[in-house]
């Protein structure tokens, strides 16, 4: 299972990339581990986490091509 992950602002300047592929992740809460794994300073990060473009607030299941975003806090302006 391929899950694509989206990255925005600090937390690019954390991975390098503005996105990654992930394969065999099933659930929100292995797909932040394995991401700490690759990226230490990613757990000292604030984000949420959006499946499908829905902001999600537990461990969420992940289905084949499904799209994650790690959003930053937002700013005012």
């Amino acid at each position: 299972m391929k899950v694509k992950i989206l990255l925005f602002g600090q937390i690019t300047d954390i991975t390098g990339d503005n996105a990654i592929v992930l394969e065999g992740i099933d659930d929100t809460d292995s797909m932040v581990s394995t991401l700490h794994q690759m990226f230490p300073a990613l757990a000292n990060a604030t984000y949420l986490i959006a499946v499908n473009k829905k902001i999600i607030s537990g461990n969420t299941l992940l289905t084949d091509n499904c799209t994650v975003a790690l959003l930053p806090p937002f700013s005012g302006g």
